[in-house]
């Protein structure tokens, strides 16, 4: 009896244990609206090409910075063997012969390059070694510069760099606010698939209500019309063809089910879940912004203030270069070092001697007909438009974002309209279907109550559905979080591992 006992106790335990594991594995998934949009931004294909972007733009603005830093090159060329005829000049008759060569020769250079962004110069120290062997002699013979220190300067030129300077940080920065605008564009779609699918989940969940309400009422009046004959056949022909309409509906609003699950599934990069179902629309918070707030989060955070910034940049660079190539172009050369030859590698570093050169280059047009003038003309013309442009887009992105906050404080009262009605519509409908039971109303009163209620709910669904897509547009335009009050961010560190 003690070991029956003990067998029965541990089979208990197991039960308790094991039940609740299985009764979990059935529980079928629930997906909430920030769930979805937390997946979206991860593993969906939008997600996914907006980090491989922003990793292009990182990697083009290092590029960038490179250029400002030094550069160290190692060059030269091994065995180069040469057979020929060469000819040469006579250095006091100036007479030229041809004579056999027959060579190899080897060079090496370290080098160290500098750009001077400011100046536009470029500054290099080198040091090299050269070796040439000539057969037809046996005679071997250096000649090194160990120390060679140039310097390029442009003068009254184009100054890329510069400019390069105040174009490429605004640009990074702006690829930056465009990820997280892009991860806001993926939560407005997450949202609208999220909303789509819970509408088309809430009417094959009221199309399966009606339909078992509608056989329990046509079998009520069919066994009312037998006993008492209260429903005439008419009313029972008009239950009946109610009956076979729900039946469709539900077929129909299963197939719509099935299809915006998948479009959901779809975007989220999600694997089709046919048991997975929604949890609902979130709740609302108790929000209200002002368009002053909103204009002025908008030109701190958004791309706009930076895409005007680089859009006046970039045509005040074009003024600039047009200015650059008109008239007198020079540019200064100086190279200062030490360098000596001999036969023996020792012999080249001893006794060296000292190297300077100093050049002065330039270019200038006598006539070109007003080409450079009017180029200069042009740019600044198109300096001017853009001026006027970015005034223009001033004033609209103010007057959309007032537009936009309005439509947001208006869109809360819109929902509580919506859901009074819902409240409402179910009520009625309910006690529509108390009434019909009692006999005292008609079928088409019965189905009046339940178009307005199965209306009056997706009603509400489409106007919490507007109320985030309004709101997520705010946050995509202010790149802030007015639920939890901080500017929206992403750790872009992780993003180009």
């Amino acid at each position: 009896m003690k070991n029956k006992l003990l067998f029965l106790s541990l089979l208990l335990i197991c039960l308790v244990e094991v039940l609740p594991a299985q009764q979990m594995s059935e529980i079928p998934p629930l997906l909430t609206l920030e769930r979805a949009i937390a997946v979206a931004t991860v593993q969906s294909p939008q997600a996914r090409a907006a980090r491989l972007s922003f990793i292009g733009r990182y990697w083009n603005y290092r590029s960038y910075r490179a250029e400002l830093l030094p550069s160290f090159n190692l060059s030269g060329s091994a065995l180069n063997y040469d057979r020929s005829i060469v000819d040469v000049r006579n250095a006091e008759t100036g007479e030229i012969s041809y004579v056999s060569n027959n060579s190899l020769s080897n060079n090496l250079s370290l080098s160290i390059n500098q750009n001077i962004p400011l100046l536009g110069g470029s500054l290099s120290v080198s040091s090299d070694l050269s070796r040439l062997y000539q057969f037809d002699y046996d005679r071997t013979n250096y000649n090194s510069n160990p120390l060679s220190v140039s310097y390029t300067q442009p003068l009254r030129s184009y100054n890329s760099l510069k400019w390069r300077m105040k174009t490429e940080p605004v640009q990074y920065e702006r690829a930056k606010r465009q990820y997280l605008e892009t991860m806001q564009d993926i939560t407005i779609s997450t949202t609208t698939l999220y909303f789509s699918v819970l509408s088309a989940q809430s009417d094959y969940e009221k199309s399966r209500e009606n339909l078992a309400d509608r056989q329990r009422l046509y079998e009520l009046a069919q066994r009312r019309h037998e006993l008492t004959g209260a429903n005439s056949r008419s009313e029972i022909m008009q239950l009946e063809l109610s009956l076979l309409n729900a039946e469709m509906s539900v077929n129909t609003s299963r197939l719509n089910l099935e299809t915006q699950l998948f479009q959901l599934c779809l975007y989220l990069g999600m694997t089709r879940l046919t048991d997975l179902r929604l949890a609902g629309a979130p709740d609302r918070p108790d929000l209200s912004v002002s368009a002053e707030e909103v204009i002025r989060l908008a030109r701190e955070n958004s791309t706009h203030p930076l895409s005007q910034e680089l859009k006046q940049l970039s045509a005040e660079q074009a003024v600039a270069q047009a200015k650059s190539a008109k008239g007198l172009q020079m540019q200064l050369r100086a190279n200062l070092g030490l360098s000596q030859t001999g036969t023996d590698l020792s012999s080249v570093y001893h006794h060296l001697r000292e190297r300077e050169v100093v050049g002065l280059t330039f270019q200038l047009p006598i006539y070109d007909w007003g080409l450079s003038r009017g180029r200069e003309k042009m740019a600044l013309a198109d300096l001017d438009v853009t001026r006027a442009e970015i005034e223009q887009e001033e004033m609209e992105l103010d007057e959309s974002i007032s537009t936009m906050v309005a439509r947001f404080n208006n869109q809360s009262a819109q929902c509580d309209i919506s859901l009074r009605a819902r409240k409402i519509s179910e009520e009625r409908y309910e006690l529509t279907k108390k009434r019909f039971e009692d006999g005292a109303v008609t079928v088409t009163d019965l189905n009046t109550a339940q178009s307005e209620y199965e209306s009056a709910e997706n009603q509400y669904i489409s106007q919490m559905r507007q109320y985030w897509v309004l709101y997520y547009q705010l946050q995509k335009t202010t790149l802030y979080d007015f639920i939890r009050r901080e500017n929206l961010g992403a750790e872009f560190d992780q993003l180009i591992k």
